[in-house]
């Protein structure tokens, strides 16, 4: 049960950080992101060519993939999400937006990137051995630790600083922030590339782990939306919630349900139907949007 618990949280905290980023900029835009996954897997092969390739250290390559997915959410959001929210009424124009975007993440990930998995060398050596009941490698505990202090920073940038009490009241009312002064089209850029910031944050950390390569940004998306619609679409709380249910979800799930292949998954699926089917709104969304 020690080691369950212990992957529930390595996983609920990785997942948390990605469901993080979306969550942030559905709530300030109303734009499901689905280039997500693909901004994880930029921040994955940025660390790796920093890390891997050129031998910066650790910490140096994981802050350029921080900065490279900022300003590549920057400009999205200016020169193609922005312009499209205030041309069209219609919801569907920034979806088929993402959608495109997507593609072309893709496409431009292997150009430069390649389709190959790439890996970088562990950052921590050894394995935590308790009694033969919790065994963990040392590198996955610290993934999860700068995980976790990841995440408590953004809530600390959120709570307490003059950027997230802007995002935050952008996130609430829109034309009300507006009408107190808050500059919208400059925190709606700033939302953008701070949530394109987390994805390859989480890339750069867990390309330590399980390496990176072209196939991984559908998945990842997918895993993102599922946590975001366990949590309520557009609450910071609830996507840390559900990617932490999640994690556990899938924790439980290889350690029982292993030995029948991709059943864990399946499963999972068939219980957030069911979940959304009685509480479509998630777990702490509210009812009327």
């Amino acid at each position: 049960m020690e080691q369950i618990l212990a992957n529930g949280v390595y996983l609920g905290s990785q997942y948390a950080m990605i469901a993080l980023g979306l969550t942030l900029i559905f709530a300030l835009m109303n734009v499901l992101n689905f280039a997500h996954g693909q901004m994880y897997v930029i921040g994955g092969f940025v660390t790796y060519t920093f890390y891997g390739q050129w031998g910066v250290p650790f910490v140096l390559a994981l802050v350029m993939s921080c900065v490279t997915l900022a300003i590549l959410g920057a400009l999205i959001e200016r020169y193609l999400f922005a312009p499209v929210i205030k041309g069209s009424a219609r919801e569907e124009s920034t979806m088929l937006l993402a959608a495109g975007i997507a593609f072309f993440l893709d496409a431009l990930i292997l150009i430069v990137f390649g389709e190959k998995q790439r890996g970088v060398p562990k950052i921590v050596d050894g394995v935590f051995n308790y009694d033969f009941r919790l065994i963990m490698p040392y590198d996955r505990i610290l993934i999860c630790i700068l995980a976790i202090l990841s995440i408590v920073a953004f809530i600390g940038l959120m709570q307490y600083t003059k950027t997230g009490r802007a995002l935050r009241a952008l996130a609430q009312d829109r034309t009300a922030a507006q009408l107190m002064g808050v500059n919208v089209d400059r925190y709606s850029m700033i939302g953008f590339a701070l949530g394109a910031m987390l994805a390859g944050l989480v890339g750069g950390l867990l390309v330590t782990i399980t390496g990176v390569n072209l196939g991984m940004g559908g998945p990842t998306s997918i895993k993102a939306f599922m946590m975001v619609m366990i949590g309520g679409a557009g609450v910071i709380s609830g996507a840390i919630w559900g990617g932490i249910i999640l994690g556990f979800m899938e924790a439980f799930g290889l350690a029982y349900l292993a030995q029948y292949g991709d059943i864990t998954y399946l499963l999972i699926f068939i219980s957030l139907m069911i979940f959304l089917a009685i509480r479509p709104q998630g777990l702490m969304g509210k009812p009327w949007g």
